[in-house]
């Protein structure tokens, strides 16, 4: 399918939407660190996810599937091949997490991406990781994939099965490192949940302006769940105590950033929506998006089948900082266009290192609709206006592509190009819509 002609919607929404692609991926990692073998149920089957568990496979880990169940065995914090060549494709928790993971093992290994991913930022994790003692060959561009990394306890041929003692190694009581996150809080996630391969205690310094690490609250949580925990020493200082993920079995949240553009469709259609299993207590940060349409004039409350957001007679204007759940980033703007007044989003600059240039593609995505905007260096001001009929550039971006069939639900003239792009999360998304819209 080339392209996807979006469709009116009239009626109300009730939908089901698939794992969490975070922590699906977390979970995968923490699995096949800990000692023993985990279940993962409910996990999100998805091009991110099945390359994270094909690059675990490829390591050695034994690891099946059944639907979106899915085992692991772990290695108490080894990597059973010394030796592998891995491919993460365009999955950024992949190339971040599974780089660190490497870089702190005794093997050596060759890891591949997308064309994709290797132009998204990389380099404050790599840096951070060479200061601990891990070595990186670049087979292409500095600090980009495709690279070879040796990890901090490879002993080339004379390497052994146990870990260097802590007299061999520069610190006798801790590692120590520094780490900017102003591109990606998935460099301090990657650090944070590897740390328990080292063989002491692991000391994390944020270096940068970023404050906003709700994924990080995820990640902190996730590895308390798995039996180790994260000491706050202060707002900019982790630590992470030498210790041992144990086996479990753990529920994968519904994705709160997929039930967003039902809940975003809700607010311009004034309809009601319904995301079967999405709950107030989920720890996803982008619930934080309920909070933006309930101050826009919608209702949202919570019911036994899940959250249910009612779209207002008229959709309010807005100004909001969005830096700690920039994901929702093109879902207000898709639905911007339609407040009386103007909407503006601040402090997402980051999002222009994603899976696409994330604000240049909402403003060209708008201008086609002949919406007028004004794109600025870390956000952007969307006046109201009527879209008209468009075709949308996807950039090979899944979060363009969901988030822009939710304007043309409203009117049904958005065609979304290229939308298989939503593979990488989101597989059956166009077929979900097409069941809640009028499709013949």
């Amino acid at each position: 399918m080339s392209a996807y002609d979006v469709k009116k919607i009239n009626k109300d929404i009730v939908v089901s939407v698939p794992g969490s692609k975070s922590i699906t991926n977390r979970a995968l990692l923490l699995a096949a660190l800990a000692n023993g073998t985990s279940t993962l149920k409910g996990a999100l089957n998805s091009d991110d996810s099945m390359h994270f568990l094909n690059c675990i496979r490829e390591l050695g880990f034994v690891c099946n599937q059944e639907g979106n169940d899915i085992t692991i065995e772990g290695n108490a914090g080894r990597i059973p091949n010394k030796s592998a060549e891995i491919y993460v494709g365009s999955a950024g928790t992949a190339a971040r997490f599974l780089t660190a993971m490497l870089a702190f093992s005794d093997g050596e290994y060759i890891i591949k991406s997308s064309e994709q991913m290797a132009k998204r930022p990389m380099k404050d994790l790599i840096i951070s990781l060479i200061s601990l003692g891990a070595r990186f060959e670049f087979l292409g561009n500095e600090y980009a994939f495709p690279f070879k990394v040796k990890g901090l306890y490879y002993q080339g041929s004379n390497r052994t099965d146990e870990k260097l003692s802590m007299s061999d190694e520069p610190n006798p009581e801790q590692y120590t490192v520094t780490v900017n996150i102003d591109k990606s809080s998935q460099y301090l996630s990657a650090l944070l949940m590897t740390a328990p391969m080292l063989s002491k205690d692991l000391v994390i310094t944020l270096e940068g302006n970023r404050t906003a690490k709700s994924y990080v609250d995820i990640t902190m949580k996730m590895m308390k769940s798995f039996g180790v925990n994260v000491e706050c020493v202060n707002e900019n200082v982790y630590k992470v105590v030498k210790s041992e993920y144990r086996a479990m079995e753990y529920d994968i949240e519904p994705d709160m950033s997929a039930a967003c553009y039902f809940y975003a469709m809700a607010a311009v259609n004034k309809v009601s929506a319904v995301v079967t299993g999405v709950h107030n207590d989920m720890m996803q940060g982008d619930k934080k998006f309920l909070d933006v349409l309930e101050t826009m004039g919608c209702i949202v409350e919570n019911s036994p089948q899940g959250i249910k957001v009612a779209g207002p007679e008229v959709l309010k204007g807005i100004d909001i900082d969005m830096s700690d759940f920039s994901d929702q980033t093109m879902t207000l703007a898709a639905i911007a266009p339609f407040a009386k007044s103007d909407v503006h989003i601040r402090n997402v600059g980051h999002i222009r290192n994603q899976e696409s240039d994330r604000l240049t593609a909402i403003g060209k995505a708008l201008t086609a609709m002949g919406i007028e905007t004004f794109l600025e260096e870390d956000g952007i001001i969307i006046k109201p206006g009527k879209p008209q009929n468009a075709e949308i550039e996807t950039f090979d971006d899944h979060r363009i592509a969901m988030a822009f069939a939710v304007t043309g639900t409203v009117y049904g003239n958005i065609r979304i190009l290229n939308p298989q792009c939503c593979e990488k999360t989101f597989p059956e998304f166009f077929e979900v819509l097409s069941e809640i819209t009028d499709v013949k």
